[in-house]
C-alpha cells in the first residue's frame, strides 16, 4: 500500500485547514477567515484499503511579529523538511503575487516531492485560473486546482499525492484520524469561536487553558472548565462584554460545537484572565502548551 506524511504548507488564509478537514472527512483543525488560526502541527489521517495519508497542518506563512509567531514560522519550515511530500496550498482567487512565486520557489528548492494546490477555484474567473496554471507550470511544478468547499477535483488531488508517496506499511491504526486529544480539540473549538466573533488583535492574543475535562458518572455529560487568557485589561473587558453578554454568547457557540464533537452534553464554565504580552514570554508560552523547543 502507499503511505506517508504530507506537509501542508502555505500562506495564512490559503485554506489549508479546510482542505485537510474535507479530505479526512472529520474536523481535525479549526478554521476561520483570520490569519494565525493554526498555531500547531496538527495531524489529519486519511485511511483507505490501499493507502494511508497523514496530512500535517501547519501555521500559515507570514511575517512574524512576536515570539509565538516566530515559533509558528519555524514549525512550518521544519515540517516541510521532515515529511515525505510538500503540499503547497495557494489561494488562487486573488491572483498570484511575487511573494507567492518566491515562496513556491523556496520550497521547491528543498528538492522534495512537491504538489501545488490552487484553492477556492469556485470563486474565481476561469480566465484567471488558466493564466495562473500556465504561470505556475513554468516553474516546473505539478498543479492541481481544487475547491474544498464544493468538493471539486479532490479525487484528482489524492491521485497525484499517491503518485508521489512511497510504498509502505500503515502509519496509524484504522480508526485514528488525528494525533490530537479531545482535550486539545476542546480548547481549539473555544479559540475558533473567539476568532470568529472578535475583531482586530484580540483573538490573536488569546490562549485557551483547559482546567477540567471530565465525564460525569452518568456517562452522558462532560464537565469542562477553561481559562481564556488575553494580553490586555481592555481586551478582557471586550471579551466579557456588557453584563457578560459577549462571553456568554461565544461560550454558547463553543459548547454547541463541543457537544457535536464529543457526542455528549457539555457543561461549560469559562473564565477570562489577563497575562500581559504572554506571546513574547517563553515561560508562559510553555505553560500554555506552545514552544516546547524554546
Amino acid at each position: 500500500m502507499k503511505s506517508g506524511f504530507v506537509a501542508v504548507i502555505g500562506r495564512a488564509n490559503a485554506g489549508k485547514s479546510t482542505l485537510i478537514n474535507v479530505l479526512v472527512g472529520e474536523k481535525v483543525a479549526i478554521v476561520s477567515p483570520k490569519p494565525q488560526t493554526t498555531r500547531d502541527r496538527i495531524l489529519g489521517v486519511l485511511t483507505m484499503p490501499d493507502y494511508q495519508i497523514a496530512f500535517v497542518d501547519t501555521p500559515g506563512l507570514y511575517r512574524a511579529d512576536n515570539l509565538l509567531n516566530s515559533l509558528m514560522q519555524k514549525t512550518a519550515g521544519d515540517t516541510a523538511t521532515e515529511e515525505d511530500l510538500i503540499l503547497f496550498v495557494l489561494d488562487a482567487h486573488e491572483g498570484l503575487s511575487d511573494q507567492d512565486k518566491q515562496l513556491v520557489e523556496k520550497y521547491l528548492s528543498l528538492n522534495k516531492p512537491f504538489v501545488l494546490v490552487l484553492t477556492k477555484t469556485d470563486i474565481m474567473p476561469e480566465s484567471l485560473l488558466v493564466s495562473e496554471l500556465k504561470e505556475l507550470g513554468e516553474l516546473g511544478v505539478e498543479v492541481v486546482p481544487v475547491s474544498a468547499r464544493k468538493g471539486k477535483n479532490l479525487k484528482e488531488l489524492i491521485k497525484v499525492i499517491l503518485s508521489k508517496l512511497p510504498e509502505g506499511e500503515k502509519l496509524f491504526e484504522q480508526d485514528i484520524i488525528s494525533d490530537r486529544s479531545e482535550r486539545f480539540m476542546i480548547s481549539e473549538i473555544m479559540r475558533e469561536k473567539i476568532l470568529l466573533k472578535f475583531d482586530k488583535e484580540i483573538p490573536h492574543g488569546v490562549a485557551i487553558i483547559v482546567n477540567e475535562f471530565k465525564l460525569r458518572e452518568n456517562g452522558k455529560t462532560y464537565e469542562v472548565s477553561l481559562d481564556i487568557v488575553c494580553e490586555k485589561p481592555n481586551h478582557k473587558a471586550i471579551l466579557i462584554g456588557k453584563g457578560g453578554k459577549a462571553i456568554k454568547e461565544v461560550s454558547s457557540f463553543a459548547r454547541q460545537d463541543m457537544e457535536k464533537f464529543l457526542g455528549k452534553k457539555v457543561f461549560l464554565t469559562t473564565y477570562v484572565k489577563v497575562k500581559e504580552d504572554w506571546r513574547n514570554s517563553a515561560f508562559l508560552m510553555k505553560e500554555y502548551g506552545y514552544g516546547e523547543d524554546l
